[in-house]
């Protein structure tokens, strides 16, 4: 999914620029001279998420792809009175389309097959550097036949969290009705904390900690957002708390996992050393679901062999997240 972003902080400013100058320079619009002026239709916009009891309106970045009736081939959008590949663009404030720079959709009447795909505004910090893969896209293109992917690292074997990505497919008559749906979170959320078995500080000797959580699904599918090939895995950064206490990291977004997928902590020392610890996690990634994991490990003793390092315990708190829905 092209410039999607993390957040909206300061009313989403860095997001309300990079989608309409960057999409409009790298996709395709076909030339269609011979093709009749049509009454084309903007319709209006009206997307929730978040708890089903609040109904809370969504606020985030919304894409939005017409497919022709109840197929899963790309429609396109007219703009300047052309059809074309830019798919709508919307920046949503509680529910309600934000600000002078979105691509609106304008199209002719009839049934379109509405693919949603969006990014929601966190209320508490998440990773901050999420990438993907996404597809190119041109006039006819099967969504079913597509797909968002992981991003490898260059570095190594493993791949980056993603972003926070929420869908929908919903048939919409342009024409007689706005566009009303419900997102569903696609991926799910990670929080790891690590600390000493005796609640003291971490000494000076560890320099570092990474994360590493196996068995992700290498990809979802662009129409169906269906998780496959939960083979990969995908690592980020711990940092230390500025009491030295814990480790820990801001949530990160995965694709789905398979069930009870590996967990590994790869502890650097000074001395240039690292020391991993290998565990199998009693939960599952699931969509729409965030985990936190408390780690308790065996006291790092300066001056002692490493490798007699050793998890004293593992504990696992999870929590599902719920999302409101539209009628």
């Amino acid at each position: 999914m092209k410039n999607l972003s993390l957040t909206l902080l300061g009313l989403l400013t860095m997001l309300l620029y990079a989608p309409s100058c960057s999409d409009d320079k790298s996709d395709s619009s076909s030339d269609n001279n011979d093709e009749p002026a049509l009454a084309l239709i903007t319709p209006r916009i009206d997307v929730r998420m978040a708890d089903p009891l609040n109904q809370n309106p969504f606020t985030g970045i919304l894409e939005v792809y017409p497919c022709t009736d109840t197929s899963s081939l790309f429609y396109g959008n007219y703009i300047n009175g052309k059809r074309t590949t830019f798919y709508g663009y919307y920046t949503i404030v509680n529910g309600i389309v934000y600000g002078d720079y979105n691509r609106e959709l304008h199209l002719p009447t009839g049934y379109y097959n509405m693919v949603y795909w969006g990014t929601p505004k966190y209320d508490e910090p998440i990773h901050n550097a999420p990438q993907i893969v996404s597809p190119g896209l041109t006039e006819g293109s099967d969504l079913s036949q597509l797909y968002f992917a992981l991003r490898p690292f260059s570095s190594d074997t493993t791949y980056s969290p993603v972003y926070d990505l929420v869908h929908a497919v919903k048939v919409a008559h342009i024409g007689t009705e706005g566009l009303q749906t419900t997102l569903t979170r696609i991926g799910a959320g990670l929080k790891v904390v690590v600390s000493q078995a005796d609640n003291t500080t971490f000494p000076s000797e560890v320099t570092g900690i990474k994360a590493f959580i196996g068995d992700i699904a290498e990809k979802v599918n662009f129409y169906t957002g269906e998780a496959i090939n939960m083979t990969k895995t995908v690592s980020f950064d711990l940092q230390l708390a500025a009491d030295s206490l814990t480790y820990s990291n801001a949530t990160v977004m995965l694709f789905p996992s398979a069930l009870n997928p590996p967990m590994t902590l790869a502890i650097t020392l000074a001395d240039g050393s690292v020391h991993t610890l290998t565990q199998n996690l009693g939960a599952t990634l699931a969509p729409n679901t965030r985990l936190t994991l408390n780690l308790v490990i065996g006291q790092i003793i300066p001056g002692t062999d490493p490798g007699n390092i050793t998890i004293e315990d593992w504990n696992e708190e999870s929590e599902t997240i719920e999302f409101p829905f539209v009628d």
